[in-house]
């Protein structure tokens, strides 16, 4: 059987109709208004958004009969992208021979036709803004050029689709992407973890086994393997909690007590007569991620309390809503941010060299996470710093 050859243009044609992902969609009123409009303006019974596919013709959108598809030979849509016209129009007494090879195509017969192809930025023609009529018509030069503003404003949707189109399917790689690298993540981390558990558990049992044989230098030098370790096992889950930390954005918001969550939260932090937090007793909050406000919290917290070298730790928690935002701040009397690092202190991995109250340096994570999640509930962060002093973090998020 000898197979049909198609054009490279039409080959062409048909990529680009693929790109908008139009064909057979559902239905949309966007497009059932301009059909209504053209058949309004041009005093017409019947008006189309006809998709030209590979052998039918299939209606996107349609005024004064029904949705169908027919075949694209001989069909008026076909001569429309085959004219090359800006507005191809076709009278029964001017093109008899038109309307016979097009007859049994369409559900009534019609006497006129006028259709605009609907061109991409490629000049690939994809569908046709038509309208007919059952009997002869003219129309007059105003409603040719709205014939033609309707046909651009449908063509600016099919642009809005593909873009659209095109964003989900980008939203979708990434996605996958983004579950690959955790997997890699959570793998990486639980092969460098075990061996660490390891080389701390034996590190501390030589150190045990052998104390009285050690110089104190040796047991320096194994004490800092013991903390490097340490330090390396929080860094790994540090990045592990921050690529984890996309489920907790893709949780469901809710209504919160913020007294109950700061009681929490704080709760976890206020276990020693060296530590002081106060915090609000009251607060109503709408449509919140809680899960994620709560890590905000528990990261800042955290913070505040380690890099603090105070004999006394203080940290004030204040609430206030304005127009559109919950507001908050977490001020403590910890050791401070040194002024020309503050722009730094929400940079993934930025340590800020600084090492916490029992020595050990910072990941530069979590920080970081906060930003992150106080973003994503379209919101913003900053933070006032004093060496030695103390720092307050402020941040808001949209009243949804």
């Amino acid at each position: 059987m000898q197979q049909k050859t198609v054009s490279v243009n039409e080959k062409m044609r048909r990529a680009a109709l693929a790109q908008y992902a139009i064909f057979k969609s559902d239905p949309d009123k966007d497009y059932d208004q301009l059909t209504f409009l053209a058949a309004e303006i041009c005093e017409v019974p019947v008006a189309k958004i006809s998709i030209i596919a590979n052998e039918e013709v299939w209606n996107k959108a349609v005024y004064g009969t029904e949705l169908s598809s027919i075949p694209r030979q001989n069909s008026f849509c076909e001569l429309s992208i085959q004219s090359g016209e800006k507005i191809l129009i076709l009278q029964r007494a001017e093109q008899p021979e038109v309307f016979e090879k097009a007859k049994g195509l369409y559900d009534r017969d019609y006497q006129f036709f006028a259709g605009v192809p609907l061109v991409n930025s490629q000049g690939h023609a994809i569908a046709v803004f038509c309208v007919f009529d059952v009997k002869p018509r003219m129309l007059k030069s105003n409603q040719l050029k709205s014939l033609e503003a309707l046909a651009n404003q449908c063509m600016n949707l099919f642009e809005a689709r593909k873009q659209t189109y095109k964003l989900h399917h980008v939203q979708r790689s990434l996605k996958q992407k983004y579950r690959e690298l955790e997997k890699f993540a959570s793998l990486v981390s639980h092969d460098i973890k075990s061996p660490l558990a390891n080389i701390i558990s034996l590190t501390e049992l030589l150190k045990d086994e052998n104390e009285d044989k050690l110089d104190e230098q040796t047991k320096e030098y194994l004490n800092f393997l013991v903390d490097s370790s340490y330090s390396l096992r929080n860094y790994v889950d540090g990045i592990l909690n921050f690529y984890r930390s996309d489920h907790i954005l893709e949780k469901d918001y809710e209504d919160v007590d913020l007294a109950e969550l700061l009681k929490g939260v704080v709760g976890l932090y206020n276990i020693s007569d060296d530590i002081e937090i106060n915090y609000p007793k009251e607060g109503k909050l709408q449509n919140i991620n809680k899960l994620a406000l709560t890590q905000v919290f528990m990261n800042l917290l955290s913070n505040s309390l380690k890099y603090n070298d105070k004999e006394q730790r203080k940290v004030d928690i204040r609430f206030k809503e304005s127009n559109g935002f919950y507001k908050f701040e977490v001020e403590d009397n910890g050791n401070g941010i040194p002024p020309e690092k503050v722009e730094k202190a929400f940079e993934l991995f930025s340590t800020l060299d600084a090492t916490d109250r029992y020595g050990n340096p910072g990941s530069g994570i979590g920080l970081a996470t906060v930003k992150k999640h106080i973003e994503n509930m379209h919101g913003q962060i900053e933070v006032q710093s004093t060496p030695g002093v103390g720092s307050n973090f402020k941040f808001r998020i949209k009243r949804l």
